[in-house]
């Protein structure tokens, strides 16, 4: 079987339950923002971590798939809302367990350290981006888009910027705080 079909090269694509949709649709663009992050996240992966934060980003790349489903484009996918309260709660433990052994932070700091850090931060900016797109979609989307989702990548967010911290304090590298110039 071939991997192209070209029946996308007038900008639609076919769904799993039939039909087509523009590639741009909001779905679909929220679906490629979550797959982006996942992406991302597994660039991270590629650098040395140490393993306590190597199976928790593979965790959080299971956990997006799950999100994926949930807002997909397949009408058998949506509305699983399998990402709950519970995970949720998992990213939290995770934020308070990494943040404890990091130096409180009073000041605005740099995306920059080491490129597993560099990479944290780039993956910090997508799930921005896939947190917007989901509350995008959530506002005209039927079935609805549960709230957790949203909660989650909000929190995920938040981790990332921890991971990305904690990674370069392992390696020894000090934040880099921004440096408000003038003019």
């Amino acid at each position: 079987m071939k991997i192209y079909t070209r029946n996308g090269d007038q900008g639609e694509t076919g769904l799993p339950g039939g039909g087509r949709v523009a590639k741009d649709a909001p779905r679909l663009e929220t679906c490629g923002t979550i797959e982006e992050l996942s992406t991302v996240l597994g660039m991270v992966r590629a650098e040395p971590l140490t393993e306590d934060v190597d199976r928790l980003l593979e965790r959080v790349q299971h956990e997006l798939f799950t999100a994926g489903a949930e807002v997909s484009p397949d009408p058998a996918a949506q509305g699983t809302a399998a990402l709950g309260p519970k995970h949720v709660q998992a990213i939290e433990e995770a934020i308070d367990r990494y943040q404890k052994t990091l130096q409180p932070l009073g000041e605005f700091i740099l995306p920059a350290g080491t490129r597993a850090a560099a990479a944290l931060h780039l993956a910090r900016a997508v799930c921005r981006r896939a947190e917007r797109r989901v509350v995008t979609l959530a506002r005209d989307s039927r079935p609805e888009i549960a709230p957790n989702l949203t909660a989650y990548l909000n929190r995920l967010g938040d981790l990332l910027f921890v991971l990305a911290r904690t990674v370069n304090s392992r390696a020894g590298r000090a934040d880099v705080p921004w440096e408000k110039r003038s003019g």
